[in-house]
């Protein structure tokens, strides 16, 4: 799938997500603070829409950016969980507006779970994917920062983390932003998604 162009389009606050509900197909992308989703985001997008941080909890609101391409879908970039810093009812709302944009989910066509390759998946990982589970909502285990690792212990790190989500090794996609890694990959992945 070629990318055409991409704009940013808006930032949802309401708790309900209603105002994600225009748009339609989505393609949501979800991970724990600082996994990486705003430079994934970017390097799918070929632009640098989103704010990238080294601090984690820059992503507060749904933000929704418009994809030309043969299929128009939309990503919709929801706020990280997991980071410990932030303040209880800060989390709480974040936690809630994801909740919501979740059980909500009529156009949703996939959720990307970011999750760090160098990190076991933590509880809340693990939960995430489960929750999806519960939900009926397809999903696709996305590794990101594979730079940060030599080929193969980025293989063997693929293995030991589909082991852990119960997943089969060929459900994850290894990516690195900075090296472009995964890119046409992922986007064949997406046009898959959105072509059935």
């Amino acid at each position: 799938m070629k990318v055409k162009s991409a704009r940013f389009v808006k930032s949802c606050a309401d708790r309900s997500a209603k105002d994600t509900d225009e748009f339609a197909p989505q393609i949501a992308v979800a991970g724990r603070s600082n996994c990486g989703k705003s430079s994934l985001l970017n390097m799918l997008m070929g632009a640098r829409l989103c704010k990238t941080s080294s601090t984690p909890g820059r992503t507060q609101l749904i933000n929704v950016f418009e994809v030309a391409c043969d299929t128009p879908f939309y990503f919709i970039d929801l706020p990280g969980y997991g980071y410990s810093a932030a303040q209880k009812s800060k989390a709480d709302e974040w936690s809630e507006r994801t909740d919501a944009y979740f059980r909500r989910g009529e156009n949703i066509a996939q959720v990307l779970c970011l999750m760090d390759i160098r990190r076991d998946p933590s509880d809340l990982d693990k939960t995430l994917i489960n929750y999806l589970r519960d939900l009926n909502l397809p999903f696709t285990v996305v590794l990101t920062k594979a730079d940060k690792l030599s080929r193969a212990q980025a293989g063997l790190a693929r293995v030991n983390i589909a082991a852990a989500l119960g997943l089969a090794r060929d459900n994850l996609f290894v990516t690195s932003a900075a090296k472009n890694q995964g890119r046409d990959e992922l986007l064949e992945r997406i046009a898959q998604i959105l072509s059935a």
